[in-house]
């Protein structure tokens, strides 16, 4: 990749998927077959997407690494340019640059069991960052604990059921917590009673026991949502540096130019862009406003 920080390349759409009625996966290949074999990245960094001649927005790797030839980005349709991007074709061509920030310490996790803590369109940077887990098998156990509203709102339905069926093979546990109840999400719990509850997402660590001293957790979700995790994670002693976040709603440039996502204050200051969007619960501690 080209060490200009500013350098987009091309990508073709080769699929768009519906995953809500909001959000849609989009499947991109870059076009020149080097930057794609050389492109690489670690779960939890982000991209710059480049519509020409209209705007760029950052966004989430929600695919794996360890999956070569294509990269996966979950868009909600939002604002101006999610808009415009949800209406293009398969086949058209966008820009991508990056990747951007730190990514979490996949490397400095090996061996231990990963807590993934999921809310709404959380699970997207989360899923790279599951199924990097799942398919180095370089880990412990892994549980991914996911809060939706309703089952409409489910990302990635299909991988989350199949992993509720399977994951005890490939030493993943899935637990899923809905707020809005729906024939599906009946249907779902009778399968799934052990695993699938009405009530938020903290309410799925009950009954589940963890070494603490061999488990990190990563979260990403709304904002509300990381002050009644992290006080479920710290009542259970695990230490404050083994619990790791994304604040990708903070993102804007990917260089910290802008100053969009400085977060601080004098004497602790972060640009989420450059010294994130991963941060453990230590630099929270530490910065004013990050959480």
């Amino acid at each position: 990749m080209s060490e200009n920080p500013h350098q987009s390349y091309d990508a073709r759409i080769l699929e768009m998927k519906d995953l809500t009625p909001r959000e849609k996966l989009f499947t991109l290949r870059f076009l020149d077959p080097e930057v794609g074999e050389h492109f690489t990245f670690r779960p939890g960094q982000f991209v710059i997407v480049d519509m020409r001649g209209f705007g760029e927005f950052p966004i989430s790797l929600c695919s794996s690494p360890t999956r070569k030839g294509y990269i996966q980005l979950c868009i909600r349709k939002a604002g101006r340019m999610t808009k415009f991007i949800h209406k293009m074709k398969e086949g058209e061509i966008v820009g991508i640059r990056g990747p951007y920030g730190n990514g979490f310490p996949m490397e400095e996790m090996e061996g231990s069991n990963l807590i993934l803590v999921a809310g709404g369109l959380g699970m997207a940077p989360l899923r790279s960052v599951l199924w990097y887990a799942l398919d180095t098998a370089k880990y412990e156990d892994v549980w991914l604990f996911y809060g939706t509203k309703a089952y409409e709102d489910i990302l990635f339905r299909d991988e989350i059921v199949h992993l509720m069926k399977h994951g005890k093979a490939m030493g993943c546990k899935v637990k899923l917590a809905y707020e809005v109840e729906s024939p599906s999400c009946v249907y779902l719990e009778r399968g799934f009673s052990d695993r699938v509850c009405k009530g938020v997402v903290t309410d799925l660590f009950r009954g589940e026991i963890f070494d603490v001293e061999n488990t990190y957790a990563l979260i990403c979700g709304p904002p509300v949502m990381y002050r009644f995790v992290i006080r479920e994670l710290l009542d259970r002693k695990l230490s404050p540096g083994r619990i790791y976040m994304t604040l990708e709603r903070r993102m804007r440039c990917g260089i910290g130019k802008c100053g969009h996502c400085i977060v601080g204050t004098s004497t602790s200051i972060k640009y989420v862009c450059k010294d994130g969007p991963v941060f453990t619960y230590w630099d929270a501690l530490s910065t004013r406003g990050l959480i």
